[in-house]
């Protein structure tokens, strides 16, 4: 009988989110790519962090950072088939150690770079089904950039990354909507905002 793996920042690197666009839903893909020409050719800056990801690894992200900032209980964390982790640690004496169990679940946010993110990664997400992508977005200046129907929209508007509103409509005209949760997840845009 297998048994289970302590959690912590060893398990950041299983289950990896891929960056690649070929490995999402082909017509989401393509909207994608046209707004990042659109902005490629505007002369703004685009690292994208996550397209598509595995389902067993939104679940290690949501139930760590559930336990960091939510204060889930280690020890009632549901079973994955797939993911033999153990989330609650032990002390010396073999006693189960709350403080242990949160450094390595807070080891593990640290390592999938969730330390400013605000609300906990879905369990079924745009991502896991292709349809999301995570990017960081910015430029400086005023960014002159096509919408989908060609015209140029002049952004000079604050801030100067991909939390601009103005920018937000233009991704919609590509069908690339930005999250509608605010500033929680700061990176995130997808086939319908969510």
């Amino acid at each position: 009988m297998p048994t289970k793996q302590l959690s912590g920042a060893l398990w950041v690197s299983k289950f990896p989110t891929s960056t690649r666009l070929d490995e999402m839903n082909s017509a989401f893909a393509i909207s994608v790519a046209s707004f990042l020409s659109a902005l490629n050719a505007a002369g703004a800056s685009v690292a994208i962090s996550a397209t598509l990801r595995p389902a067993n690894r939104a679940f290690l992200m949501h139930w760590a950072w559930k336990i960091v900032n939510a204060d889930a209980d280690p020890l009632t964390i549901p079973e994955r088939e797939g993911v033999d982790i153990q989330w609650g640690h032990l002390n010396e004496k073999g006693d189960y150690c709350r403080e242990k169990s949160v450094a390595a679940a807070t080891a593990m946010v640290n390592g999938y770079g969730m330390g400013n993110l605000r609300v906990a990664p879905a369990l079924t997400s745009r991502h896991i089904e292709g349809k999301a992508i995570d990017m960081t977005i910015s430029w400086t200046g005023t960014l002159s950039i096509k919408d989908a129907m060609g015209r140029t929209v002049d952004i000079s508007t604050d801030p100067k990354t991909g939390m601009n509103e103005d920018l937000h409509a233009v991704g919609a005209t590509y069908r690339v909507i930005k999250f509608k949760g605010g500033d929680k997840d700061k990176p995130h845009w997808s086939t319908d905002g969510r």
